[in-house]
C-alpha cells in the first residue's frame, strides 16, 4: 500500500491534558510522520502520514491513552504527501 496524509481538527477537552503527548507517542508507535499542534481557539490540529490502515488506528489509540481528555467533534481532510519528513513532532501551536 502506499502512503497517504491526513489532517484532523480535534475540539473538545484536547488542551491543558497531555492530548498532544499521547497523539506524538501514538504515531510514533505507529511509525507515522507528521506533527501535532494546539490552536488558539482551543482546539488541536494533527497531521500525520503513513500507511491508511496505521492512520485508520491513530485516533482510537489517542482516545484511549489521553484518559483526561475529550475529543467532542472533529473533522478530517487528505492532504498531499509531504516529502522529506522523518518524524513525528509536537509544535507550540498558533
Amino acid at each position: 500500500m502506499s502512503a497517504v496524509r491526513r489532517r484532523w481538527r480535534f475540539e473538545g477537552r484536547v488542551q491543558g491534558v497531555g492530548f498532544r503527548y499521547f497523539a506524538t507517542c501514538a504515531a510514533q508507535k505507529l511509525g507515522l510522520t507528521g506533527w501535532v499542534a494546539n490552536n488558539w481557539d482551543g482546539s488541536v490540529t494533527l497531521e500525520a502520514q503513513g500507511e491508511p490502515a496505521q492512520l485508520e488506528k491513530l485516533v482510537p489509540i489517542i482516545e484511549r491513552t489521553c484518559r483526561w481528555g475529550r475529543i467532542e467533534g472533529m473533522t478530517v481532510k487528505n492532504l498531499p504527501l509531504e516529502e522529506h519528513e522523518y518524524g513525528f513532532e509536537e509544535r507550540s501551536g498558533d
